[in-house]
C-alpha cells in the first residue's frame, strides 16, 4: 500500500482504513487478504493497489468495424479488450462456407485468417493492452494469430498479455460450441497451456468458465462444476508431465454474476478458499501463486431481460457492486440491450460507466473486503463452501468431470435446474421486475445495433481473395504438416502457428483437425 496517498474518507469526513479486522485477528478460515486461504482476496491491497480490469465484450461484422469499436472503447477509458467472435469462427468455418450463411459477423467479429486479426488490432499497441478472447474450439488458432500479430508489431512475446477462454469442457456441459470430441478437445486445451508456460509468460492460456450458470445451474452448482472443470484440466496437465507450480498460476477462471447480491459475494469467497485448499493440499502445489483463484466475470447474462431493457442497467450495477465487494480481478458489464443484439456505442459506453461509477464514486474500492465480518455474509460463505464441496466430491466419486460429461450427468442436472427455474418464474415464485411483477404494457423504444447484410458478402469475398493471392504452396505444406502432427501425440501449437503464418484460414485448419479427430455428436439419451 502507498502510504504517501492521503487517507480516504467518507463524504462526512470519517477516515476509511485500508483493512478492517476483528479484535485479535480473523479466524484462519477467513484470514487476511493476500494470505492463504484467500477468503478475503488474493492480494493484500486488492483495489487499493490496482483497480480491477474493466472490459467490454465487443466485436461484430467485419474486422474494420470491430477495430473502430475497440478504439472507441479505449478512448472512453476501458482498460482491456474482450473480443467477441461470430459463430462461424467459433465453430471452425470460414465466412464463405455454406454452414456460415446468415451468421457471419452477427454475434461477434468474423475472423478467417491472420489478415483479419491484423486488421482488428491495427493501430492498437499490443504491448499496452490486455486482450481476452471468448473462444474455445478454435482457441489455439486464435492464440497463434494474436501472437503473430504482436510479433508483426514488434512486440516481444514476453509482453503479450491477455486470455483465451479455451475451456472446452464447459462447451460439452452447458454451451454447445464444440467441434471435436471431448478427449481431442482436452488435448488441444492442454497444448495451449503447455505452449504458453514459457513462450507467453504474461498470457493466460485458459479461462475456466461457468457458463453452467447461464444454462440453468444454481450458484453452488456453477461454482462446483467450474472448479471441477479446473480439477480436470489440472489432472490433464499433470498427465502431460507439466509442473503444477508452473502451470497452475496461469489458470484463470470466469464466472457469471447475478443480482442475488449476498450469495454472489459468498460464492466467490468460498470458491477462493476451496481452490486454495485443492491446489495446496490435494495437488501439492508449493508456489503460493498456484493457490490463488484469479477470477474474471460478466455482470449480466441470463439475468438480462428484453422486457423493459433499461432495467438491466440497475441489474448490472448491483452485480458490479457484488463483484467489487467480492474482490474479483477483471469485470465485463453487459450492455442493457444485449438481450436483443450486439451493443450500440451508447449502450456499450453506459455499461462501462457502470463499472467506473461503482469504482470511483462509491467507497467500495477504498478498503479491502468491505463485507468481511458480516454475520450474513460469513454464514453464507460457510454454507456455500459446504454445498460446493459436496457437489465436487460427488463428481469425483462418479469418475471426475470428464466422465460425468461423457455420460451426460452434468447436462441432465443443468436441464433439470433450468426447467425448475422457468417453472418458478412462470408461477411468479421468482420475481423479475418488468417480467412477472410490476409489468408495464408500454413498449420501450430501443435503438438496436444491426449488422449490415453487405458485411457478410464483403467478408466472403475477402476470404476468397486471400486464398487466391497467398503463396498456396506454403499454405498447403503447413496444413499437411499440421495434419501429420495431429495423428501423433506432440503439441500442436507450433504447427498451428506455422499454418497461421502461411495465412491458412480458420476453416482450413479446423478441417484438417476434423479429418483426424472427427466431430462430437452428443448422445440423444442425455
Amino acid at each position: 500500500m502507498n502510504d504517501s496517498k492521503p487517507t480516504p474518507q467518507t463524504q462526512s469526513g470519517s477516515p476509511i482504513a485500508p483493512l478492517y479486522q476483528p479484535p485479535g485477528g480473523a479466524p484462519p478460515s477467513i484470514g487476511k487478504p493476500g494470505e492463504y486461504p484467500f477468503t478475503r482476496g488474493i492480494y493484500p491491497s486488492m483495489y487499493l493497489g490496482k483497480m480491477w480490469t474493466m472490459r467490454q465484450y465487443a466485436g461484430f461484422g467485419t474486422p474494420e468495424e470491430t477495430n473502430a469499436r475497440f478504439k472507441y472503447l479505449l478512448q472512453g477509458g476501458q482498460t482491456g479488450l474482450s473480443v467477441a467472435l461470430d459463430l462461424p469462427t467459433q465453430l471452425g468455418y470460414d465466412s464463405d462456407a455454406p454452414e456460415a450463411a446468415g451468421e457471419v459477423g452477427k454475434v461477434g467479429v468474423a475472423i478467417d485468417s491472420l489478415a483479419d486479426m491484423e486488421t482488428v488490432f491495427d493501430g492498437i499497441p499490443l504491448d499496452k493492452v490486455s486482450t481476452s478472447f471468448t473462444i474455445n474450439a478454435t482457441a489455439p488458432i486464435l492464440l497463434a494469430m494474436y501472437e503473430a500479430v504482436a510479433t508483426k508489431q514488434g512486440v516481444a512475446r514476453e509482453r503479450i498479455a491477455g486470455t483465451i477462454q479455451n475451456d472446452l469442457l464447459k462447451e460439452f456441459g452447458a454451451r454447445g460450441a464444440w467441434i471435436f470430441p471431448i478427449r481431442p478437445s482436452l488435448r488441444l486445451a492442454v497444448d495451449a497451456i503447455e505452449y504458453s508456460i514459457d513462450r507467453l509468460p504474461r498470457f493466460n492460456p485458459i479461462s475456466i468458465a461457468s457458463h453452467f450458470r447461464d444454462a440453468g445451474a444454481t450458484p453452488a452448482e456453477e461454482a462446483a462444476y467450474t472448479l471441477s472443470d479446473g480439477v480436470a484440466y489440472v489432472k490433464a496437465c499433470l498427465e502431460r508431465g507439466l509442473d503444477i507450480d508452473k502451470f497452475a498460476p496461469r489458470l484463470s477462471f470466469f464466472f457469471y454474476t447475478y443480482v442475488n447480491f449476498f450469495e454472489e459475494v459468498a460464492k466467490y469467497r468460498a470458491a477462493r478458499r476451496l481452490w486454495a485448499r485443492l491446489m495446496r493440499d490435494t495437488f501439492g502445489a508449493k508456489n503460493a501463486e498456484a493457490w490463488r483463484l484469479r477470477i474474471a466475470c460478466v455482470c449480466g447474462g441470463h439475468s438480462l431481460t428484453q422486457a423493459e431493457p433499461l432495467n438491466n442497467i440497475a441489474r448490472t450495477t448491483i452485480e458490479t457492486m457484488a463483484v467489487a465487494c467480492a474482490g474479483l480481478q477483471s469485470v465485463f458489464t453487459a450492455a442493457y440491450d444485449e438481450a436483443f443484439a450486439i451493443p450500440t456505442e451508447l449502450s456499450a459506453r453506459t455499461a462501462l460507466r457502470v463499472q467506473q461509477i461503482v469504482a470511483y464514486e462509491s467507497d467500495v474500492a477504498k478498503t479491502v473486503d468491505p463485507l468481511a465480518g458480516s454475520y450474513f455474509v460469513e454464514a453464507l460463505t460457510n454454507e456455500m463452501e459446504t454445498k460446493i464441496s459436496t457437489l465436487m466430491d460427488d463428481i469425483e466419486n462418479q469418475g471426475g468431470m470428464v466422465r460425468c460429461l461423457e455420460e451426460g450427468i452434468i447436462q441432465r442436472r443443468i436441464a433439470e435446474r433450468a426447467f425448475e427455474y422457468q417453472r418458478d418464474l412462470d408461477a411468479g415464485k421468482v420475481p423479475v421486475v418488468g417480467v412477472n411483477v410490476f409489468k408495464s404494457e408500454e413498449p420501450t423504444p430501443m435503438a438496436i445495433h444491426k449488422v449490415d447484410a453487405a458485411s457478410e458478402q464483403a467478408k466472403a469475398a475477402a476470404v476468397k481473395k486471400l486464398r487466391a493471392t497467398r503463396q498456396q504452396a506454403a499454405t498447403t505444406q503447413a496444413l499437411d504438416a499440421l495434419e501429420q502432427a495431429a495423428r501423433g501425440s506432440n503439441n500442436l501449437m507450433a504447427p498451428i502457428y506455422d499454418a497461421v503464418m502461411a495465412y491458412a484460414t480458420v476453416g482450413e485448419i479446423s478441417d484438417r483437425l476434423r479429418k483426424v479427430f472427427g466431430v462430437y455428436i452428443p448422445s440423444t439419451t442425455f
